[in-house]
């Protein structure tokens, strides 16, 4: 009896403890769940609205179409537009700076994603309400998007330097690298069909349907980003921005990274090129360029979402830059056929798997290779050295084909062929972070406990 009665104190006092801990505070592999959840939140809605809004998302058709039929650009013209608009994007690690090493109102990440959509977001109302006086010259067009991307940077940077802190500290780069690229792909899918829209009536709309996008992620971050407030010593600033300017200096991982990503970026392109085919030699309307636009985002966002489920769990790291780089590269080729209406819808789908791949692994590279503690300053160094050599590339692209009458599919082709040179220094990348599938990668300098603190008020 007395037994009896002692196991059924033991079980008493277990449903007891149990009852306790369901009411009391969440911890453990529940709220790693929902921290995870909240941090891919703020990444996917900071991401879309930036790219959604940029000249590369539901402006490029409206934009492109303004330049090309009403202000007579040349195909030069329309991608040094492209190129110069996001003239910020080039500098990107200078707004890393002061993101890491410059807290405002004890944030590092929520503040100047605030303060970068906010201002983001009048810019395009005022683009909505005096659409004539911004759109009437080449130049004045170009001025009023090369400031509106500059806040679009400082809300990139700090979601940016957010993310990379989440994958490390949760050991899930793969995984927040699919979410990054399922946001970037949202421009094509939704950006196409609505700027093939924009780009048929008054530019106004163009400023009105912008300034609606970035002004998403104000709420996101309001609600969704938790993080500790730091106690600023401004003795100490200086100092901290010379720290981290050592930390990236020093740090061959992350510059071996960058020189990878620009050997596959920087190859004559053929964006601009693409626009010109389509309405020049098929004779496409602008809404059905952005159709066109909604198959390479559907298709980008299946890849996305094969790597993140599953690709990253199962592979590592250098073998998915392997193949995906060498996907890409052959539907970057696929462009040679595009003369027919019934090819461009096949191979725009392709194109939307082969590119995302390629990007998504890239991705992946870049927080892997970022130095703790220099998120913000080291994710955008190396998207910075992306956004250079694409841009640049098609600026490249374009003038060979105005210049030198370079043929559209012979430029597709050499986009290609050069773009695998970076093929043999795969095998060059550092193994300790190539080697590993996502679900083993952890985070030498920043143990998880620390990536999960931020995340608390």
């Amino acid at each position: 009896m007395s037994r009896l009665t002692s196991r059924g104190a033991q079980r008493g006092e277990l449903a007891t403890k149990t009852t306790q801990s369901d009411v009391g505070p969440q911890t453990g592999p529940s709220k790693d769940r929902r921290d995870l959840l909240y941090a891919s939140i703020v990444v996917f809605v900071g991401i879309t609205a930036v790219t959604l809004s940029q000249t590369t998302g539901l402006c490029l058709i409206p934009v492109k179409n303004l330049l090309k039929n009403h202000l007579d650009a040349s195909r030069t013209a329309t991608a040094a537009f492209v190129f110069w608009a996001g003239f910020a994007w080039y500098f990107k690690p200078f707004f890393g700076i002061f993101t890491d090493a410059f807290p405002l109102w004890g944030t590092r990440r929520k503040s100047y994603i605030l303060i970068g959509a906010t201002i983001a977001t009048i810019l395009f109302v005022a683009l909505w309400f005096a659409p004539n006086s911004f759109a009437s010259t080449y130049g004045k067009l170009l001025a009023m998007f090369v400031v509106i991307n500059v806040f679009q940077v400082v809300a990139s940077t700090a979601t940016g330097g957010f993310m990379t802190e989440k994958a490390q500290s949760f050991g899930a780069s793969g995984r927040f690298a699919s979410v990054f690229q399922v946001a970037y792909q949202m421009a094509g899918l939704v950006g196409g069909p609505i700027g093939g829209v924009l780009g048929a009536i008054a530019f106004g709309w163009t400023g009105a349907a912008g300034a609606a996008v970035m002004f998403l992620p104000i709420p996101a971050a309001i609600f969704f980003l938790k993080e500790r407030r730091l106690r600023v010593d401004p003795a100490k600033l200086l100092g901290d921005a010379r720290a981290q300017l050592k930390k990236i200096a020093t740090s061959r991982t992350m510059w071996t990274a960058a020189g990878f990503s620009f050997l596959f970026y920087f190859a004559p392109g053929i964006q601009t090129a693409l626009f010109y085919q389509q309405q020049n030699l098929l004779h496409m309307t602008t809404k059905m360029q952005g159709f066109m636009l909604f198959l390479n985002g559907a298709f980008g966002i299946l890849t996305a979402t094969i790597y993140g489920a599953f690709l990253c769990k199962r592979w590592n790291l250098r073998w998915l830059l392997f193949f995906c780089i060498i996907i890409g590269a052959f539907t970057q080729m696929g462009y040679a056929l595009y003369t027919t209406m019934d090819r461009a819808y096949v191979i725009e789908c392709l194109w939307g798997l082969g590119w995302s791949a390629a990007d998504m692994s890239l991705c992946d590279l870049y927080m892997r290779a970022t130095p703790s503690g220099s998120e913000g300053l080291g994710f955008s160094l190396m998207v910075s050295v992306r956004n250079l050599s694409l841009f640049g590339a098609d600026v490249l692209g374009a003038k060979a084909m105005d210049a030198y009458h370079i043929h559209f599919s012979t430029m597709c082709i050499a986009n290609g062929l050069i773009s695998m040179i970076a093929l043999p220094f795969i095998f060059t990348l550092p193994k300790f972070i190539v080697d590993r599938r996502d679900s083993s990668v952890q985070a030498e300098a920043l143990p998880p406990a620390t990536g999960k603190a931020l995340l608390e008020e």
